[in-house]
């Protein structure tokens, strides 16, 4: 099937978008996201038109290009395997793991009540703390009806700029019209939001939850590795924390695996994890990387005001 040359879609609704699979284009028609198993949030401003775009590409050279994830539900594939996988790293898998509903149907089962639970998306709910902040997840450890402890767990993507319109609509015509052309995307991708918003929010977060007595080990950071690359730009290399405690911050990094037949998803792939300390994470953010030194500060303003 066609493809666009340079600036891609790489996923709609969960599929390629010239998969023309009966099940990929039952969920085009029921404009739902099958890794939450719920209506799709990817809609225009005007919430008329439900693109259901999980990932773009961006071409880097002639040869090669970049996908990137776009919609946080993309990292919640094979039932929310990410979050599990958070679960076991903080808490072994020597406990029975729960969403929440599936929490809530066990209170009234016989078993015993020693699990983990996560509340978040789709899973109970966020925890709001007042009109400015709201956790996407808690991961709980209950042992025999009490809370003993939790990690906090942040879940990122990244917004584009300017828009796919014609791309997609190029794609939506494929089922009646196969031979039809597909123009480039005219997409960026926000990275300015990673200093202005992202990483901001996840400091303010980190802190929170290391003030409290039952957080034993810290914040658990999910997004797409090609989205903490930027992170990276911005705070550079951190020193590897070997202990774990409430200040502790975990990053797991993942990837889209390799296109795979129509009717399927492409796997999602744990690429790197990172440990480091809530503390140099947020020093090395206001110290920066690429911060300009005082002399070109200087030498700005003179050359401005036309001084020596």
């Amino acid at each position: 099937m066609p493809r666009a040359i340079g600036r891609d879609i790489e996923e709609i609704f969960g599929y390629a978008p010239d998969d023309l699979s009966s099940i990929a284009r039952t969920f085009w028609n029921l404009k739902a996201c099958p890794f939450v198993g719920k209506g799709c949030i990817k809609y225009n401003h005007d919430k008329t038109v439900c693109y259901g775009t999980c990932s773009v590409s961006n071409r880097t050279t002639k040869e090669s290009k970049e996908t990137v994830i776009i919609c946080p539900n993309r990292l919640y594939a094979d039932n929310y395997a990410t979050i599990r996988y958070v679960a076991e790293n903080a808490f072994s898998k020597e406990y029975t793991f729960y969403t929440y509903p599936e929490y809530v149907q066990n209170l009234f089962s016989a078993g015993t009540r020693s699990c983990i639970v996560a509340l978040g998306h789709d899973s109970g709910r966020e925890i709001k703390l007042g009109r400015a902040m709201s956790m996407d997840w808690v991961v709980a450890k209950i042992e025999n009806d009490k809370l003993v402890e939790y990690v906090g767990v942040e879940v990122q993507s990244i917004d584009i700029t300017g828009n796919y319109r014609d791309n997609w609509y190029a794609y939506s015509q494929l089922p009646d019209h196969p031979d039809t052309s597909i123009p480039p995307s005219a997409h960026g991708l926000n990275w300015a939001n990673v200093h202005k918003r992202l990483i901001p929010q996840l400091i303010r977060k980190g802190l929170v939850y290391s003030r409290s007595s039952l957080v034993k080990k810290g914040l658990y950071f999910v997004l797409p590795d090609r989205v903490y690359q930027e992170f990276e730009k911005i705070i550079g290399k951190l020193p590897v924390q070997d202990t774990v405690d409430s200040s502790t911050m975990t990053v797991f990094t993942y990837d889209l695996g390799i296109a795979i037949p129509p009717g399927q998803h492409r796997p999602l792939e744990l690429t790197r994890s990172i440990q480091f300390s809530l503390s140099d994470f947020s020093s090395q953010f206001i110290a920066g990387t690429d911060l300009p030194t005082g002399t070109i500060l200087d030498n700005k303003i003179m050359s401005i005001l036309n001084l020596k």
